[in-house]
């Protein structure tokens, strides 16, 4: 994993972007964030009993695997939002690119690459989308049956409870 402020330069969203401003993973986790390296799918096991994940599945995001559907859904997957239960992401091969809504309001990328697993809390404003090479392999995990329905920044969605849980916590 590898964090800093995004560069808010014009062009592909799947360029690093990287404004040469690092951000300390502690950071992170004050907004809620939660990073673990797990080299081998035992130790994402540990986690899910820990965080009582009960379900699983593995999503390929690549021009080969979506066709024609590809720019798309990166794009759509690049709009900002949110979830009202937690994103949990295990990468099994590729990189990519989360970007989270920081205190103030900016974005902070997080590059993850295999081996690294992120846990987005419910109610932060964030984006993904894949890096130049246009491909991931990851693993998503969930509490119970798989949700996963983005909810688009709106003055309306800062009111519905998850936001608002959110905000207070941080």
């Amino acid at each position: 994993m590898k964090t800093y402020w995004f560069d808010n330069r014009a062009g592909d969203q799947r360029e690093d972007h990287d404004s040469g401003r690092p951000v300390d993973p502690e950071y992170l986790s004050q907004l809620g964030v939660l990073y673990h390296h797990c080299p081998s799918v035992e130790e994402v096991n540990a986690v899910a009993l820990e965080r009582s994940y009960k379900n699983r599945d593995e999503i390929v995001v690549s021009p080969e695997k979506m066709g024609a559907a590809y720019e798309d859904k990166v794009k759509m997957f690049f709009n900002e939002h949110l979830h009202e239960d937690e994103e949990i992401r295990y990468i099994l091969d590729g990189e990519g690119f989360f970007d989270v809504r920081s205190m103030e309001d900016e974005w902070v990328r997080i590059r993850l690459v295999k081996g690294d697993l992120i846990i987005l809390p419910a109610g932060i404003y964030h984006r993904f989308t894949t890096d130049s090479k246009n491909y991931i392999k990851a693993m998503r995990l969930f509490k119970d049956e798989p949700k996963w329905t983005p909810l688009n920044r709106a003055p309306e969605v800062d009111n519905i409870p998850a936001r608002q849980e959110y905000v207070l916590r941080v």
